[in-house]
């Protein structure tokens, strides 16, 4: 299949540039792939779209302030830094802007110069190795210095607000390491969990630390030769008996997000058991994929072009989500990480 059969038209009004005023009010498209039909609702009815037994396996990642704004030194010109992974002490890849002007020994600080970096590599395909200077703990200068790494399209002329710090986090994030939000979590919350579990059902937490990767653009026209990074994950062994009790017991997995969907896809075996795993998400899931694990999916609504809309394509069929993306459209739903949601069951 051609990537350009992943597009669809989205207005830019429709990309959601704030959080709402309370988590649970996001509107949600609950979408039957067996009926090839869809309703309009609200995230706060999602209790009632899980049964006894039902397993819900969440992401407990949590985002650190990865994006660090400063300027090059001595010249002064503005620089941004997105951390992407730790390589060893001190030593990060990370996106930088502007990178191609960037040389090899370059200096940058950030934070009045609390925090240091020199550039260890000649521009090449994007990614940029840096080391890093700085006093007292890494994670009190970043929380410090750092700043929420807010998708590009999210407008903050003024800066990121403290109020992102809080919204672009799940109410159960509790495992630092990711770069951006599994954003179907950012509906949660503890009243709604509360409800879920009042239904009989259960809820997993496996954590997958969202990367680079997950985002990083289809640069493929057959979407069969792309290939998503490798992102580390743990499937914890509680997490992994109440998921293989719920398929023994007749109960559905119901994956919050295309990060959770992953993770569980990567750790599954050919029946679709899964053992207690630390190691890294690496199947790539397109059109044609065979699911494993995972019975329903909570997510957002993703870019055009992008991995995130193959996975879901791929689990509820390319015509039928492109005709539920188009109806989102027309109906005004939200779009994107601070977007509304929608479930397939």
């Amino acid at each position: 299949m051609h990537i350009s059969e992943f597009d669809y038209e989205l207005p830019k009004e429709l990309i959601a540039q704030q959080p709402l005023p309370h988590r649970d009010s996001s509107r949600m498209l609950v979408v039957d792939r067996e009926k090839k039909a869809w309703v309009d609702t609200y995230f706060s009815a999602l209790p009632g779209y899980v049964s006894e037994n039902d397993v819900l396996v969440i992401n407990n990642t949590s985002v650190f302030p990865a994006r660090l704004v400063g300027e090059r030194d001595p010249s002064g010109g503005r620089v941004e830094v997105l951390l992407v992974r730790e390589l060893g002490a001190s030593v990060w890849e990370a996106l930088v802007k502007p990178g191609a002007r960037l040389r090899q020994g370059a200096h940058l600080k950030f934070g009045d110069s609390r925090l240091r970096a020199d550039v260890l590599d000649a521009p090449g395909n994007g990614l940029r190795k840096l080391r890093f200077e700085y006093e007292g703990p890494w994670e009190a200068v970043l929380e410090e210095v750092g700043q929420t790494p807010l998708p590009h399209y999210i407008n903050r002329p003024d800066g990121v607000s403290p109020v992102d710090r809080e919204r672009y986090q799940t109410i159960f994030a509790s495992q630092k390491g990711a770069v951006a939000a599994p954003t179907a979590g950012l509906h949660f919350t503890p009243q709604i969990l509360d409800l879920v579990l009042a239904r009989g059902a259960k809820i997993a937490e496996i954590t997958l630390h969202v990367g680079y990767g997950t985002f990083e653009p289809v640069r493929v026209d057959n979407v069969a030769q792309h290939r998503v990074a490798s992102e580390e994950f743990q499937v914890p062994a509680k997490a992994a008996s109440a998921i293989n009790d719920a398929r023994v017991g007749g109960g559905r997995v119901i994956a919050v997000g295309t990060t959770t969907a992953r993770a569980l896809e990567s750790s599954a075996n050919a029946r679709g058991q899964l053992e207690p795993a630390r190691t890294k998400a690496d199947v790539t899931i397109v059109p044609g994929y065979n699911f494993r694990v995972i019975d329903a999916l909570l997510t957002n609504f993703h870019l055009p072009r992008s991995s995130l809309l193959l996975l879901v394509c791929a689990f509820a069929g390319r015509d039928f989500l492109l005709q539920a993306y188009r109806h989102a459209v027309s109906q005004g739903y939200r779009f994107y990480s601070y977007g509304d949601c929608m479930l397939l069951i």
